[in-house]
């Protein structure tokens, strides 16, 4: 019996590993359009590749897959974040954790994975082919099974040959580009404690932010923009947005502003930076709020500028000017809908012994090993559906 995984990508790979390490005699092919394999995972996490996370901080799925968390948790029940650790361990990639629950290889390597895939692959006789992209379902046809894991696509042309039920895709993760050449000479500094939200809707997301010479990114934007891909794509990536730079409450920051100016009545407002703020984000963040009064001493300020002060602070205001994408980190929200797959196995409803796994289907997570955790489940689960389907219907499948 054979086997088409058409893509090489990490979902791809981990497919037919995890395929034929349940059906031995089951002849696997990977068919890549590319003539490189797992280059997504290469270039991953910094070249890193961030593979899972602890998900030790998540209380709820849908925090951490804005499309699909209902799906995750289902599949979650065969394999899950536990289960992918174990995998990679048991395969030689030794993992660490770190402070923020984002799993890498100890080698901090991707390359690492990478070698493993390609080690395993060779192991266990599953072919290889790059250089061919497949355009139609008739090419398969010599296949008894077709498992489709060609990734997030950025247009739903790319996936109109596959025939299924779509939803349109769009980007997400990006950083924001804001245009304030101001903002811009901050590039580097990183805010740990943001708090980032588009005004009039309940889209937030918290955790680093990064000022860039674009705008801004880090792991807060990065969410944010998960959140709120399809509302940032329908108002064509200009919106409001609002900053708190400090984590804390209006009412936190008043006590600590008022605090500041009781310790250092003498000194200008821009020299004593507040909250553990960069003196030259303080600075910026200041003059925003002041004007030229920000080199006045803090003696000489009005309970109406310290209220300003505490605003640029907790409810800092800027415009979303475009998006700057990840280019090779680039992850797609939409896909092959879910309600086009069986829930349990990820095979099509519409067309018998074809299966889905990874980006291509309608799921996509934040930062953090999301995306990559959503690959290894999904694949596992049409492993050991086609695995299944074997035991059960031997060499005449359905």
């Amino acid at each position: 019996m054979k086997t088409a995984v058409i893509g090489g990508g990490a979902a791809g790979f981990f497919l037919a590993i995890n395929l034929k390490e349940m059906c031995p005699g089951m002849e696997v092919t990977i068919i890549e359009a590319s003539q490189r394999v797992l280059r997504k995972v290469e270039v991953s996490g910094g070249g890193r590749c961030n593979c899972t996370n602890t998900f030790d901080d998540v209380g709820d799925l849908q925090s951490v897959y804005p499309r699909g968390h209902r799906l995750m948790k289902r599949l979650f029940n065969s394999f899950d974040h536990e289960d992918a650790y174990r995998w990679f361990e048991q395969r030689g990639v030794a993992l660490v954790t770190q402070d923020d629950h984002c799993v890498f290889p100890r080698s901090q390597d991707s390359h690492t994975i990478i070698d493993m895939f390609l080690r395993e692959a060779h192991r266990l006789n599953i072919r290889i082919t790059t250089g061919h992209r497949v355009s139609s379902m008739d090419e398969l046809s010599g296949y008894d099974f077709v498992a489709v894991t060609t990734g997030g696509q950025p247009h739903r042309a790319g996936l109109q040959w596959l025939g299924e039920e779509v939803e349109e895709p769009v980007p997400s993760l990006f950083s924001f580009g804001i245009n304030d050449t101001a903002l811009h000479d901050l590039k580097g500094i990183v805010a740990p404690d943001a708090t980032a939200l588009l005004p009039a809707t309940k889209l937030r997301a918290a955790g680093p932010l990064l000022i860039t010479h674009w705008g801004m990114s880090g792991p807060c934007i990065l969410r944010l923009s998960s959140y709120a891909a399809r509302h940032l794509y329908d108002a064509g990536y200009a919106a409001p947005l609002m900053v708190n730079w400090v984590g804390m409450s209006e009412q936190q920051a008043l006590t600590v502003i008022q605090e500041t100016c009781q310790r250092n009545r003498q000194k200008q407002v821009l020299s004593v930076a507040p909250c553990s703020l960069t003196q030259r984000h303080w600075a910026y963040l200041a003059h925003k709020a002041l004007g030229t009064g920000c080199q006045d001493p803090w003696s000489s300020q009005s309970n109406k500028s310290l209220g300003r002060l505490v605003r640029v602070l907790t409810a800092d205001e800027y415009r979303i000017s475009g998006r700057a994408p990840h280019r090779d980190e680039f992850v797609t929200c939409g896909g092959v809908a879910l309600r086009a797959v069986n829930p349990t196995t990820l095979e099509s409803r519409q067309h018998p012994l074809r299966y889905y796994a990874g980006e291509v289907l309608d799921i996509d997570g934040v930062t953090g090993g999301f995306n990559f955790q959503a690959a290894w489940t999904t694949a596992f689960t049409v492993a050991k559906a086609i695995s299944k389907e074997v035991k059960e219907h031997g060499q005449t499948p359905r």
